[in-house]
């Protein structure tokens, strides 16, 4: 029931998706990418890319006109945060990263008004961006997040409400800047959103980019981080709990282009319900420019009851010998039955048992948010959702 993949396996990517080609690609830098949607085939579901998506419910952002002017936003007002809006033409789009998938062109070409955060200086406090009002209408959304050099930071990105989203975030990490980016996904049932964040990580710079997906009907995530600089550093984890109604994907990117940079990737993952699904697809690539990489990639599942389904596969690329470590591994299971029978022992009763278990699991995660009050809410959140779950 649980399987760990050996460290080192190297792995073929997906087909070239421009059209008219057909062609394997051979490693996940070499796929292409565009801001042109007309320049992807058509997705029929059978492409290695997409066979494990629901592409008939992402059909809208594909192929359909998307609405891509500007929306309700709620932001903290601080000195060294600025939030504006720009055209499309006059946005620095780009900086971070180019649409590599048909959807995320049509939301890139579509997107008429781009959201500029701009962060400079040290912030002792949170600052937020909240939405919240993206309505039911086929949206695309770009927003580009600018950190300055030697910056101090966390930011958390709030999504809630109705959406049927398709959307680019690009992330600017520039010199020295150290910040936690923080992405919550929790929409109303029925919701749809297909995300692809693209961060440049520049020297002696980090990026903690978290996830954590609980609401919606569809919710993909994408995260795809460069670490350019020499030192950089990235770390992406991601908590996620899928329902009976529910499809939660994660298809994370590390790209370690500069010398003695570190990467850490752990998503944990608990679903319930039939029906309930997850995707997660970790690719790391060390490049041939990357000496002195470290580098570790991790993804556990927690299976609660029957009729779910969880794709985990990791992939990991090594083009230069000269490395401080790499690895990668991935699990996925019930519950440790070891664990529960030592709280058992300790006279807690099993269904509080099992929810120990589970909230120890994906808090851990959470807990790694530099913001205590938001650590509050999220674990009261997976708290309400995993009592749902036991009154079904």
């Amino acid at each position: 029931m649980s399987a760990d993949t050996p460290s080192g396996q190297a792995t073929l990517v997906p087909h070239d998706t421009r059209v008219g080609h057909d062609v394997p690609v051979q490693t996940r830098s070499e796929r292409f990418s565009s801001a042109d949607v007309a320049d992807f085939s058509p997705v029929s579901g059978r492409e290695p890319e997409w066979k494990l998506s629901p592409v008939a419910k992402l059909a809208p952002l594909l192929d359909g006109p998307l609405e891509g002017s500007r929306y309700d936003i709620t932001a903290t007002q601080a000195p060294g945060f600025t939030v504006a809006w720009a055209t499309s033409q006059d946005a620095p789009r780009g900086v971070a990263g180019l649409a590599e998938d048909r959807a995320a062109a049509n939301a890139w070409s579509q997107s008429s008004e781009v959201l500029i955060l701009d962060i400079e200086g040290e912030h002792s406090e949170t600052l937020h961006l909240s939405r919240s009002r993206m309505g039911s209408n086929p949206r695309a959304a770009h927003t580009i997040i600018h950190v300055r050099p030697n910056a101090h930071a966390t930011l958390v990105v709030g999504s809630s409400g109705d959406a049927l989203l398709g959307e680019n975030v690009e992330l600017d990490i520039q010199d020295g800047a150290q910040v936690q980016i923080v992405f919550v996904q929790d929409w109303n049932h029925g919701a749809i959103q297909y995300a692809n964040h693209f961060a440049r990580v520049a020297k002696d710079a980090s990026l903690t980019h978290i996830a954590v997906s609980l609401g919606g009907d569809v919710v993909i995530l994408n995260p795809s981080t460069q670490l350019e600089g020499a030192g950089a550093q990235g770390h992406l984890w991601g908590a996620y709990f899928a329902d009976a109604t529910q499809h939660l994907e994660h298809r994370v990117y590390v790209h370690h282009v500069g010398p003695n940079t570190v990467s850490r990737v752990t998503y944990k993952g608990a679903l319930h319900g039939k029906g309930a699904r997850t995707v997660w697809v970790g690719d790391v690539l060390i490049g041939a420019h990357a000496v002195g990489t470290d580098s570790y990639e991790q993804n556990r599942n927690l299976v609660l009851s029957d009729g779910t389904r969880a794709d985990s596969i990791p992939n990991l690329e090594i083009m230069t010998g000269d490395i401080a470590g790499a690895g990668h591994a991935s699990a996925t299971g019930r519950f440790d039955d070891e664990q529960l029978f030592y709280l058992q022992s300790r006279g807690i009763e099993e269904l509080d048992a099992r929810r120990l278990v589970v909230m120890g699991f994906l808090v851990d995660v959470v807990s790694k948010i530099r913001d205590s009050d938001l650590v509050a809410t999220l674990t009261a959140k997976i708290q309400a959702k995993l009592s749902a779950t036991e009154e079904n």
